[in-house]
């Protein structure tokens, strides 16, 4: 179902003034490329069914990260690449948060203090899966940032989903406690992630006032721990819904007043225990708090750690899976099909691309020029 409004329309009811909004050349560009996505300002193609001969004419994406119109189709593409990486154990999602009192900090170095929290979350991790008083084996991780809160106020957290067990020295799996359905101590795991996030902010950001550190650690800390469904198909569900998830869905759009430049949208008010409400905001103070979730130039928001990491999925990884799921797994190279698309209206036919266009659109006698290049071919 597509929805009746978009992200887009505000910003292209903003969009001269989108730069002067926004103040930063970088999500300037990002706030552009979505206004624009799947539009005639940047082109399109002609595209044939191959089954039932249908003529498609498709406007291109901005394939911007930051796009809720071009997120779909990248979540089932991780989604695919994930399947063959998931391990025969329970696991544990895993929510990382800092206090409000650093939004500001954020605001002004938000690569250094993003870069932090991973940083932090792992190492408090590894600290309590190292320890043979809690586990005494690596462990691994799969984190994913995300900034913002329901209404779309900076609210940096991290969700990560975690294996309940390691692997030892001598490479057996071991459980967590309670036969992999306890991880750690959450208020133990607060604290020391509060203390490895504040010793690390010191060290890269030398310029912050004691005050400030006085009222971090005033604060108590809070990380999330919850043991997910067992059932690997699931899991990878669970983790699509984080993986490429932008501060706000089209679907959640619901009004958009162009005389009083306003735009009405959904959210869940999470001190009422999520109860559904609506939130009216200017357009411009819609588009300023949407741009504060675009992250910064190059910075990767999905990171893998431990037994989860790259130079693990090669070979120990799937003799890992072999060794818990009690079956030979045969190390396969995973091929992804991002290229081709099927037809909407048979379902089952792929488009073939016959013909492309510039932002001036498709020509009057497009079709005469699609027979002819038929009968080339």
């Amino acid at each position: 179902m597509t929805p009746k409004l978009k992200v887009a329309d505000v910003l292209n009811l903003e969009k001269k003034h989108i730069d002067e909004i926004c103040q930063n050349s970088w999500k300037s560009r990002a706030l552009h490329a979505i206004r624009k996505c799947r539009t005639a300002e940047l082109g399109g193609h002609i595209d044939k069914c191959d089954s039932c001969n249908k003529i498609h004419i498709s406007y291109n994406s901005c394939r911007n990260r930051n796009c809720p119109t071009c997120q779909g189709h990248k979540i089932e593409q991780w989604i695919q690449a994930r399947e063959q990486e998931l391990l025969s154990v329970p696991y544990f999602h895993l929510v990382f948060t800092i206090p409000d009192s650093l939004n500001e900090i954020c605001f002004k170095y938000p690569k250094i203090t993003y870069a932090i929290i991973f940083k932090a979350a792992w190492e408090t991790l590894k600290q309590f899966s190292e320890n043979n008083k809690h586990l005494g084996a690596k462990m691994g991780m799969i984190a994913v940032l995300h900034t913002w809160g329901q209404n779309l106020s900076l609210h940096p957290h991290l969700h990560c989903i975690v294996p309940g067990g390691g692997v030892t020295n001598d490479n057996n799996w071991r459980n967590a406690k309670n036969k992999g359905k306890y991880l750690f101590n959450i208020k133990a795991m607060s604290k020391v992630f509060r203390a490895k996030f504040v010793a690390e902010l010191r060290k890269q950001i030398p310029n912050i006032s004691q005050s400030v550190y006085d009222k971090l650690f005033d604060k108590q800390w809070v990380v999330f721990a919850k043991r997910t469904c067992i059932n690997p198909k699931s899991i990878i569900e669970y983790l699509g819904r984080y993986t490429h998830k932008i501060a706000i869905s089209n679907y959640r759009i619901l009004k958009i007043d162009k005389q009083k430049r306003t735009v009405t949208f959904s959210l869940k008010d999470y001190r009422k225990n999520g109860e559904k409400t609506t939130l009216t905001l200017e357009t411009e103070i819609f588009i300023k708090r949407f741009s504060l979730h675009i992250l910064p130039k190059g910075f990767t928001k999905i990171r893998h750690y431990g037994i989860l990491s790259s130079s693990w999925k090669k070979e120990k990884l799937p003799k890992l899976q072999s060794k818990l799921s009690g079956k030979k797994t045969k190390t396969k190279k995973q091929v992804i099909n991002t290229k081709h698309r099927k037809c909407r209206c048979c379902k089952s036919g792929i488009l073939v691309t016959l013909f492309t266009f510039n932002k001036r659109g498709p020509p009057v006698d497009y079709k005469q020029i699609i027979e002819n290049l038929e009968n080339v071919l």
